[in-house]
C-alpha cells in the first residue's frame, strides 16, 4: 500500500487505535473490515465519525486503523481521537473546532486496580455479626 499521508494514536481505557489517513474517497477501513462490519451500532458509528462530520472533511481521505485491546466503547474513543488529531495535524485551521468540541483531549479515566483483601477495587468483603 501506499505511504500514508498522515499517521497517529488515539488511546482510551486499554484501547489503542493506529490510523493512518491517505488520500481518497472517504472508505474507513478497521483490522481489514469495513466500518459496517466493524462497529455494529450506528451510534458507535456516529461517534467515530464525528471529526470527519465536524470539519466537513468526510469524502476527502482514506482512513486505515489498527484497534487493539479494550472494549468497543474504549475503541470507538480511541479511533475517534485519532482521527481528530490526524485531521489537526493535516489542517492547523481545524483545531479550534475540534478542540472547542473537546475531541483532542484523551480521556484518562482508566479502571481503578484491586487491592488485597478486599473483593474488587473498594468493595469489602460482606461483614457478618454473627
Amino acid at each position: 500500500m501506499a505511504k500514508p499521508l498522515m499517521q497517529t494514536t488515539g488511546r482510551r481505557k486499554e484501547s489503542v487505535a493506529r490510523v493512518r489517513f491517505h488520500n481518497g474517497s472517504g472508505r474507513v477501513t478497521l483490522n481489514g473490515k469495513p466500518l459496517e462490519a466493524y462497529f455494529s451500532t450506528m451510534a458507535t458509528r456516529m461517534r467515530v465519525m464525528e471529526p470527519l462530520t465536524l470539519t466537513q472533511t468526510q469524502g476527502l481521505y482514506d482512513i486505515e486503523a489498527t484497534l487493539d485491546g479494550g472494549g468497543t466503547t474504549g475503541q470507538a474513543d480511541a479511533l475517534r481521537l485519532g482521527i481528530a488529531r490526524a485531521l489537526v495535524t493535516l489542517d492547523p485551521d481545524l483545531r479550534p473546532a475540534l478542540k472547542k468540541a473537546g475531541m483532542l483531549t484523551r480521556d484518562a479515566r482508566v479502571v481503578e486496580s484491586k487491592k488485597y483483601g478486599l473483593r474488587k477495587a473498594r468493595r469489602a468483603p460482606q461483614y457478618t455479626k454473627r
